[in-house]
């Protein structure tokens, strides 16, 4: 057993750091989410620069680092990659195992659990059958069942909904079922139901990894908005037990912040603590207050805005802010961290801003560590499969692994 009492594993989402071998497989050669980002004016990243993000494989040489500037602790410019200090931290990056580059996939693998097969995806619609069944069982018709556009949708066929009741189902690249419905028209709670209907039906070949509940508000086509708050995903339940199933049964605590509750259906997942957030300031606030917090295990954080509001958009400097941002309120964790706190950042797959689409992008994830405990400058370089992260959790406790799938690199870090 280490002497690590709590690891905060922080999901940036979509912030993959290079196209990955099959990449091609899915139409995204070339692609590179960090490297994209990191080229704004608007990046300042001072705290995952000194932890080592851009020395990560692929990420060297000529790339552009910050010089701490030793009187006010923040940045006074740029330094040759010759000059460049030392990492402070861990970090590398893994390579996707499952099927898919969707967020449930992701997560899944990161908590040990590798996706063979792929969710389904509906790039026609989905059959007549379902939307029949649902109509039938939702006592309510339907528009559009097409991909879409969640903004552009409700510009679309917020005013036909409002007009007849009927409900916005469409879906997207990923393997999901979207229902969005005005809270004049539809309640919050009756929207909900209307989730879980569509859950129960969606199994087998139909069954999608997410049904997403997108309610909106506004009186017409100009100012619809979504409300990011009342959104709720409805995840296909994990086959197997994952990281966080293996925690409870340890009792370790398997905190949710962000969408983790969602994504695996409540599996795994303590109920003290965990909590819904759309936006990352509040995710990070949320994750920051539970340093104060006597409790031991894992807190594992969900950012979804880098994926849903900038890299789907394709909004390159939104996104750069968006992880500037968070780099900050990361530089205040780790101020508060205690000697046997460890933080870890990755993502779950790419959403390139400056790719081709909207889709999600098949990438490599980062992965940066960081706690008193471990040691500074190490290299992980690449290694396959997200799940490296759950074992070696699993094994920064001193649990067996056995049923999990990836590898730990706890060795190569502790002091």
């Amino acid at each position: 057993m280490s002497n690590i009492n709590r690891v905060f594993l922080i999901v940036v989402d979509s912030m993959g750091c290079g196209a990955a071998p099959d990449a091609a497989r899915f139409g995204d050669e070339g692609c590179n989410t960090l490297d994209t980002i990191r080229r704004s004016p608007a990046w300042h990243c001072p705290n995952l620069e000194r932890l080592g993000i851009f020395h990560i494989d692929g990420f060297k040489p000529g790339h552009k680092y910050y010089l701490p500037d030793p009187d006010e602790g923040g940045c006074c410019g740029l330094y040759d990659d010759d000059k460049k200090p030392e990492p402070e931290g861990i970090y590398g990056r893994l390579q996707e195992l499952s099927a898919g580059k969707d967020t449930t996939a992701g997560h899944w693998e990161i908590a040990g659990l590798v996706t063979e097969k792929s969710f389904p995806t509906f790039p026609n619609g989905f059959p007549k059958e379902i939307i029949d069944e649902f109509e039938r069982r939702t006592g309510r018709g339907t528009l559009v069942n097409l991909p879409y556009s969640g903004t552009t949708v409700i510009h679309d066929y917020g005013e036909e909904h409002m007009r007849t009741g009927k409900l916005i189902v469409y879906t997207s690249a990923d393997s999901v079922f979207q229902i969005a419905a005005h809270e004049d028209i539809v309640p919050i709670e009756e929207l909900y139901r209307y989730c879980r209907i569509a859950r129960e039906m969606l199994t087998g070949e139909y069954g999608v990894g997410r049904v997403i509940a997108r309610p909106f508000t506004g009186t017409c086509a100009d100012d619809f908005k979504r409300v990011g708050e009342h959104r709720h995903d409805f995840s296909i339940l994990p086959p197997k037990d994952t990281m966080l199933d293996v925690l409870q049964q340890n009792g370790l605590a398997s905190i949710g912040i962000g969408k983790i509750r969602d994504i695996f259906a409540g599996k795994g997942v303590d109920e003290r603590f965990s909590d819904p957030t759309e936006v990352n300031v509040e995710g990070m606030e949320r994750t920051i207050a539970l340093l104060k917090e006597d409790w031991k295990g894992l807190c594992f954080v969900n950012l979804v805005e880098t994926d849903s509001v900038f890299g789907h958009r394709r909004d390159i400097e939104g996104y750069a802010k968006a992880v500037s941002t968070f780099d900050r309120q990361l530089g205040e964790l780790m101020d508060g961290m205690s000697d046997g706190d460890v933080v870890m950042i990755t993502a779950d797959h790419g959403c390139d801003p400056a790719f081709k689409g909207t889709d999600h992008t098949r990438e490599y994830i980062p992965i940066i560590a960081w706690g008193k405990a471990f040691k500074s400058n190490v290299d992980l370089g690449t290694r396959v499969g997200f799940g490296d992260i759950a074992a070696t959790i699993l094994d920064i406790f001193g649990i067996n692994a056995d049923t999990i799938d990836g590898k730990s690199w706890k060795q190569a870090v502790l002091k």
